[in-house]
């Protein structure tokens, strides 16, 4: 017997807005599906995170592109509707299977929201049924203590998408309207809100219910600072007898989140790191990689030298301190060579101990150039940094023997720079006192990024002119194998291990 298809809507943003039966049926589920853009991030399931079970199937459907270009033959619209098709496809197998799926919408599944494609896709096939929820609307008026309508006005609901024009005109033949999907179109909303005369009294409206959450009125909102999740409200004249209220926007206790952003761009972040990049105040970080966030006109940067970690993390400890929400940006995985180990050295010092700090994973060029060319790293295996920037060469030198000696696999980070230009050559000559030299030897640089260059070699022919700081090296052990595979060398170093 086929399972069941619910649509259920889980309100504006505060979790405590979830109904009662949204709870029940979303803990009941097998399935539970949410939509995403590309970094993951989705807020419905943010919002139902405590009714979820750790035992249900998730389906992220993330959108293919959100506002930008793409080269599908159909164009953008083309691109879209594919992704559904796919996406609904998904979802039926598991209605086959007898298994009953959730799609969680933020506020009403019906209003606006991404579900209602799976159920024009679905419904027709499958028993389905729509839980509704608070909507954006609803919040944003509560947010400002202000009726949006009263005895026989007429409400009217807008996307800001719509043409400036277009906007003017129905706002100059309604009573009260309220304006949805706001951030890159709040000029036009806020041009055409004028031009219909009814500027003085529009009011404006963030994150309802969410962290946050800022009301204001519309004529004094700065257009570069507002989200996707904003409403802009016009009132009717009765119901803007009632003076709107804004209360100050309320922030929680500072804390310091230590992220990593993977090898490259916004692809190799994992859900977690985007929402807490999305909830941070200040955005703290080595330049480069502070660059590979998209920039947020709400957060204030503060980009530094790579040389000045422990300076960067006191500055980030202090601001948290002062109650603001800091992530402090690293590359790849901020435990591997990175600020994690900064940040709570420092936070060690008593005057830090009462600042809350987390450390978020990232992908780490270990594994991103690895999974280039196969699993070279698939067995034991060592990490070690060429720079003797914070520790003596030679201690660098013996550890190096000590794995070769112990046949591990080695990922080599940092292995060169302007100012030691000849460790690579000397880390080589080390290794092939103890290694073969066949041994297989992985040149990784710039992985996920537009320089990427992927070179499989041998420790004897490995040259040094080929690596640079933005290179991983990947040396294999005496087990490491080199396939070739469709034209193309896949390594991997097998998991039994025979003497």
């Amino acid at each position: 017997m086929p399972g069941k298809l619910y649509g259920v809507g889980v309100g504006p943003g505060d979790p405590e807005l979830i109904t009662i039966k949204a709870a029940r049926v979303i803990a009941a589920a097998d399935v539970i599906a949410y939509h995403s853009a590309r970094h993951g991030r989705s807020i419905a399931r943010g919002i139902a995170a405590a009714h979820l079970r750790a035992e249900q199937i998730e389906e992220a459907l993330v959108y293919p592109v959100t506002t930008e270009t793409t080269d599908h033959p159909g164009g953008y619209q083309g691109a879209i509707d594919a992704f559904y098709t796919e996406a609904a496809a998904r979802l039926a197998t598991h209605l086959e299977a007898g298994r009953d799926v959730v799609v969680l919408a933020e506020g009403d599944p019906l209003f606006y929201g991404s579900y209602m494609h799976m159920h024009k896709r679905l419904a027709d096939r499958y028993e389905t049924e729509v839980v509704p929820g608070v909507t954006s609307i609803s919040a944003a008026a509560a947010a400002l203590g202000q009726p949006l309508v009263e005895r026989d006005e007429i409400l009217t609901v807008l996307p800001g998408t719509l043409p400036r024009a277009e906007l003017a005109r129905r706002l100059a033949d309604t009573d009260s309207a309220a304006i949805l999907k706001l951030g890159r179109t709040f000029g036009t909303v806020r041009g055409a809100i004028s031009d219909a005369g009814r500027l003085d009294g529009a009011r404006y409206v963030e994150r309802a219910t969410m962290a946050g959450e800022r009301t204001a009125d519309l004529v004094d909102v700065e257009p570069g600072s507002v989200p996707y999740f904003a409403i802009a409200l016009v009132p009717g004249s009765v119901a803007a007898s009632v003076p709107a209220r804004y209360p100050e926007p309320t922030t929680g206790a500072g804390e310091v989140v230590v992220i990593g952003t993977g090898p490259a761009g916004r692809d190799w972040l994992t859900p977690q790191t985007a929402a807490a990049l999305a909830a941070a105040d200040d955005l703290v970080g080595y330049g480069p990689y502070l660059a590979r966030v998209a920039p947020n006109p709400r957060q204030t940067r503060h980009a530094s030298d790579n040389r000045v970690e422990a300076q960067r993390a006191a500055h980030a400890l202090d601001l948290a301190a002062s109650g603001r929400r800091v992530a402090v940006v690293s590359g790849g995985d901020p435990g591997v060579f990175a600020m994690a180990a900064a940040v709570l050295e420092v936070a060690a010092q008593p005057k830090y101990l009462d600042v809350p700090v987390r450390v978020l994973p990232g992908v780490t060029a270990a594994l991103a150039v690895a999974a280039s060319v196969g699993a070279p790293l698939g067995h034991d295996h060592a990490v070690i940094s060429l720079s003797d920037r914070l520790k003596p060469w030679d201690v660098v030198a013996e550890r190096l023997v000590a794995m070769a000696r112990a046949d591990l696999a080695i990922a080599i980070y940092n292995p060169r720079s302007s100012a030691r230009p000849w460790q690579v050559g000397a880390a080589r000559d080390l290794l092939l006192e103890h290694r073969s030299p066949e041994t297989p030897v992985v040149v990784g640089r710039d992985v996920g990024g537009s320089g990427e260059r992927i070179t499989v070699t041998t420790l004897a022919e490995l040259d040094p002119e080929q690596v640079d700081m933005r290179t991983l090296l990947i040396i294999g052990s005496s087990t490491t194998r080199v396939v070739q595979r469709g034209g193309q060398a896949t390594v991997f170093t097998p998991r039994h291990y025979e003497r």
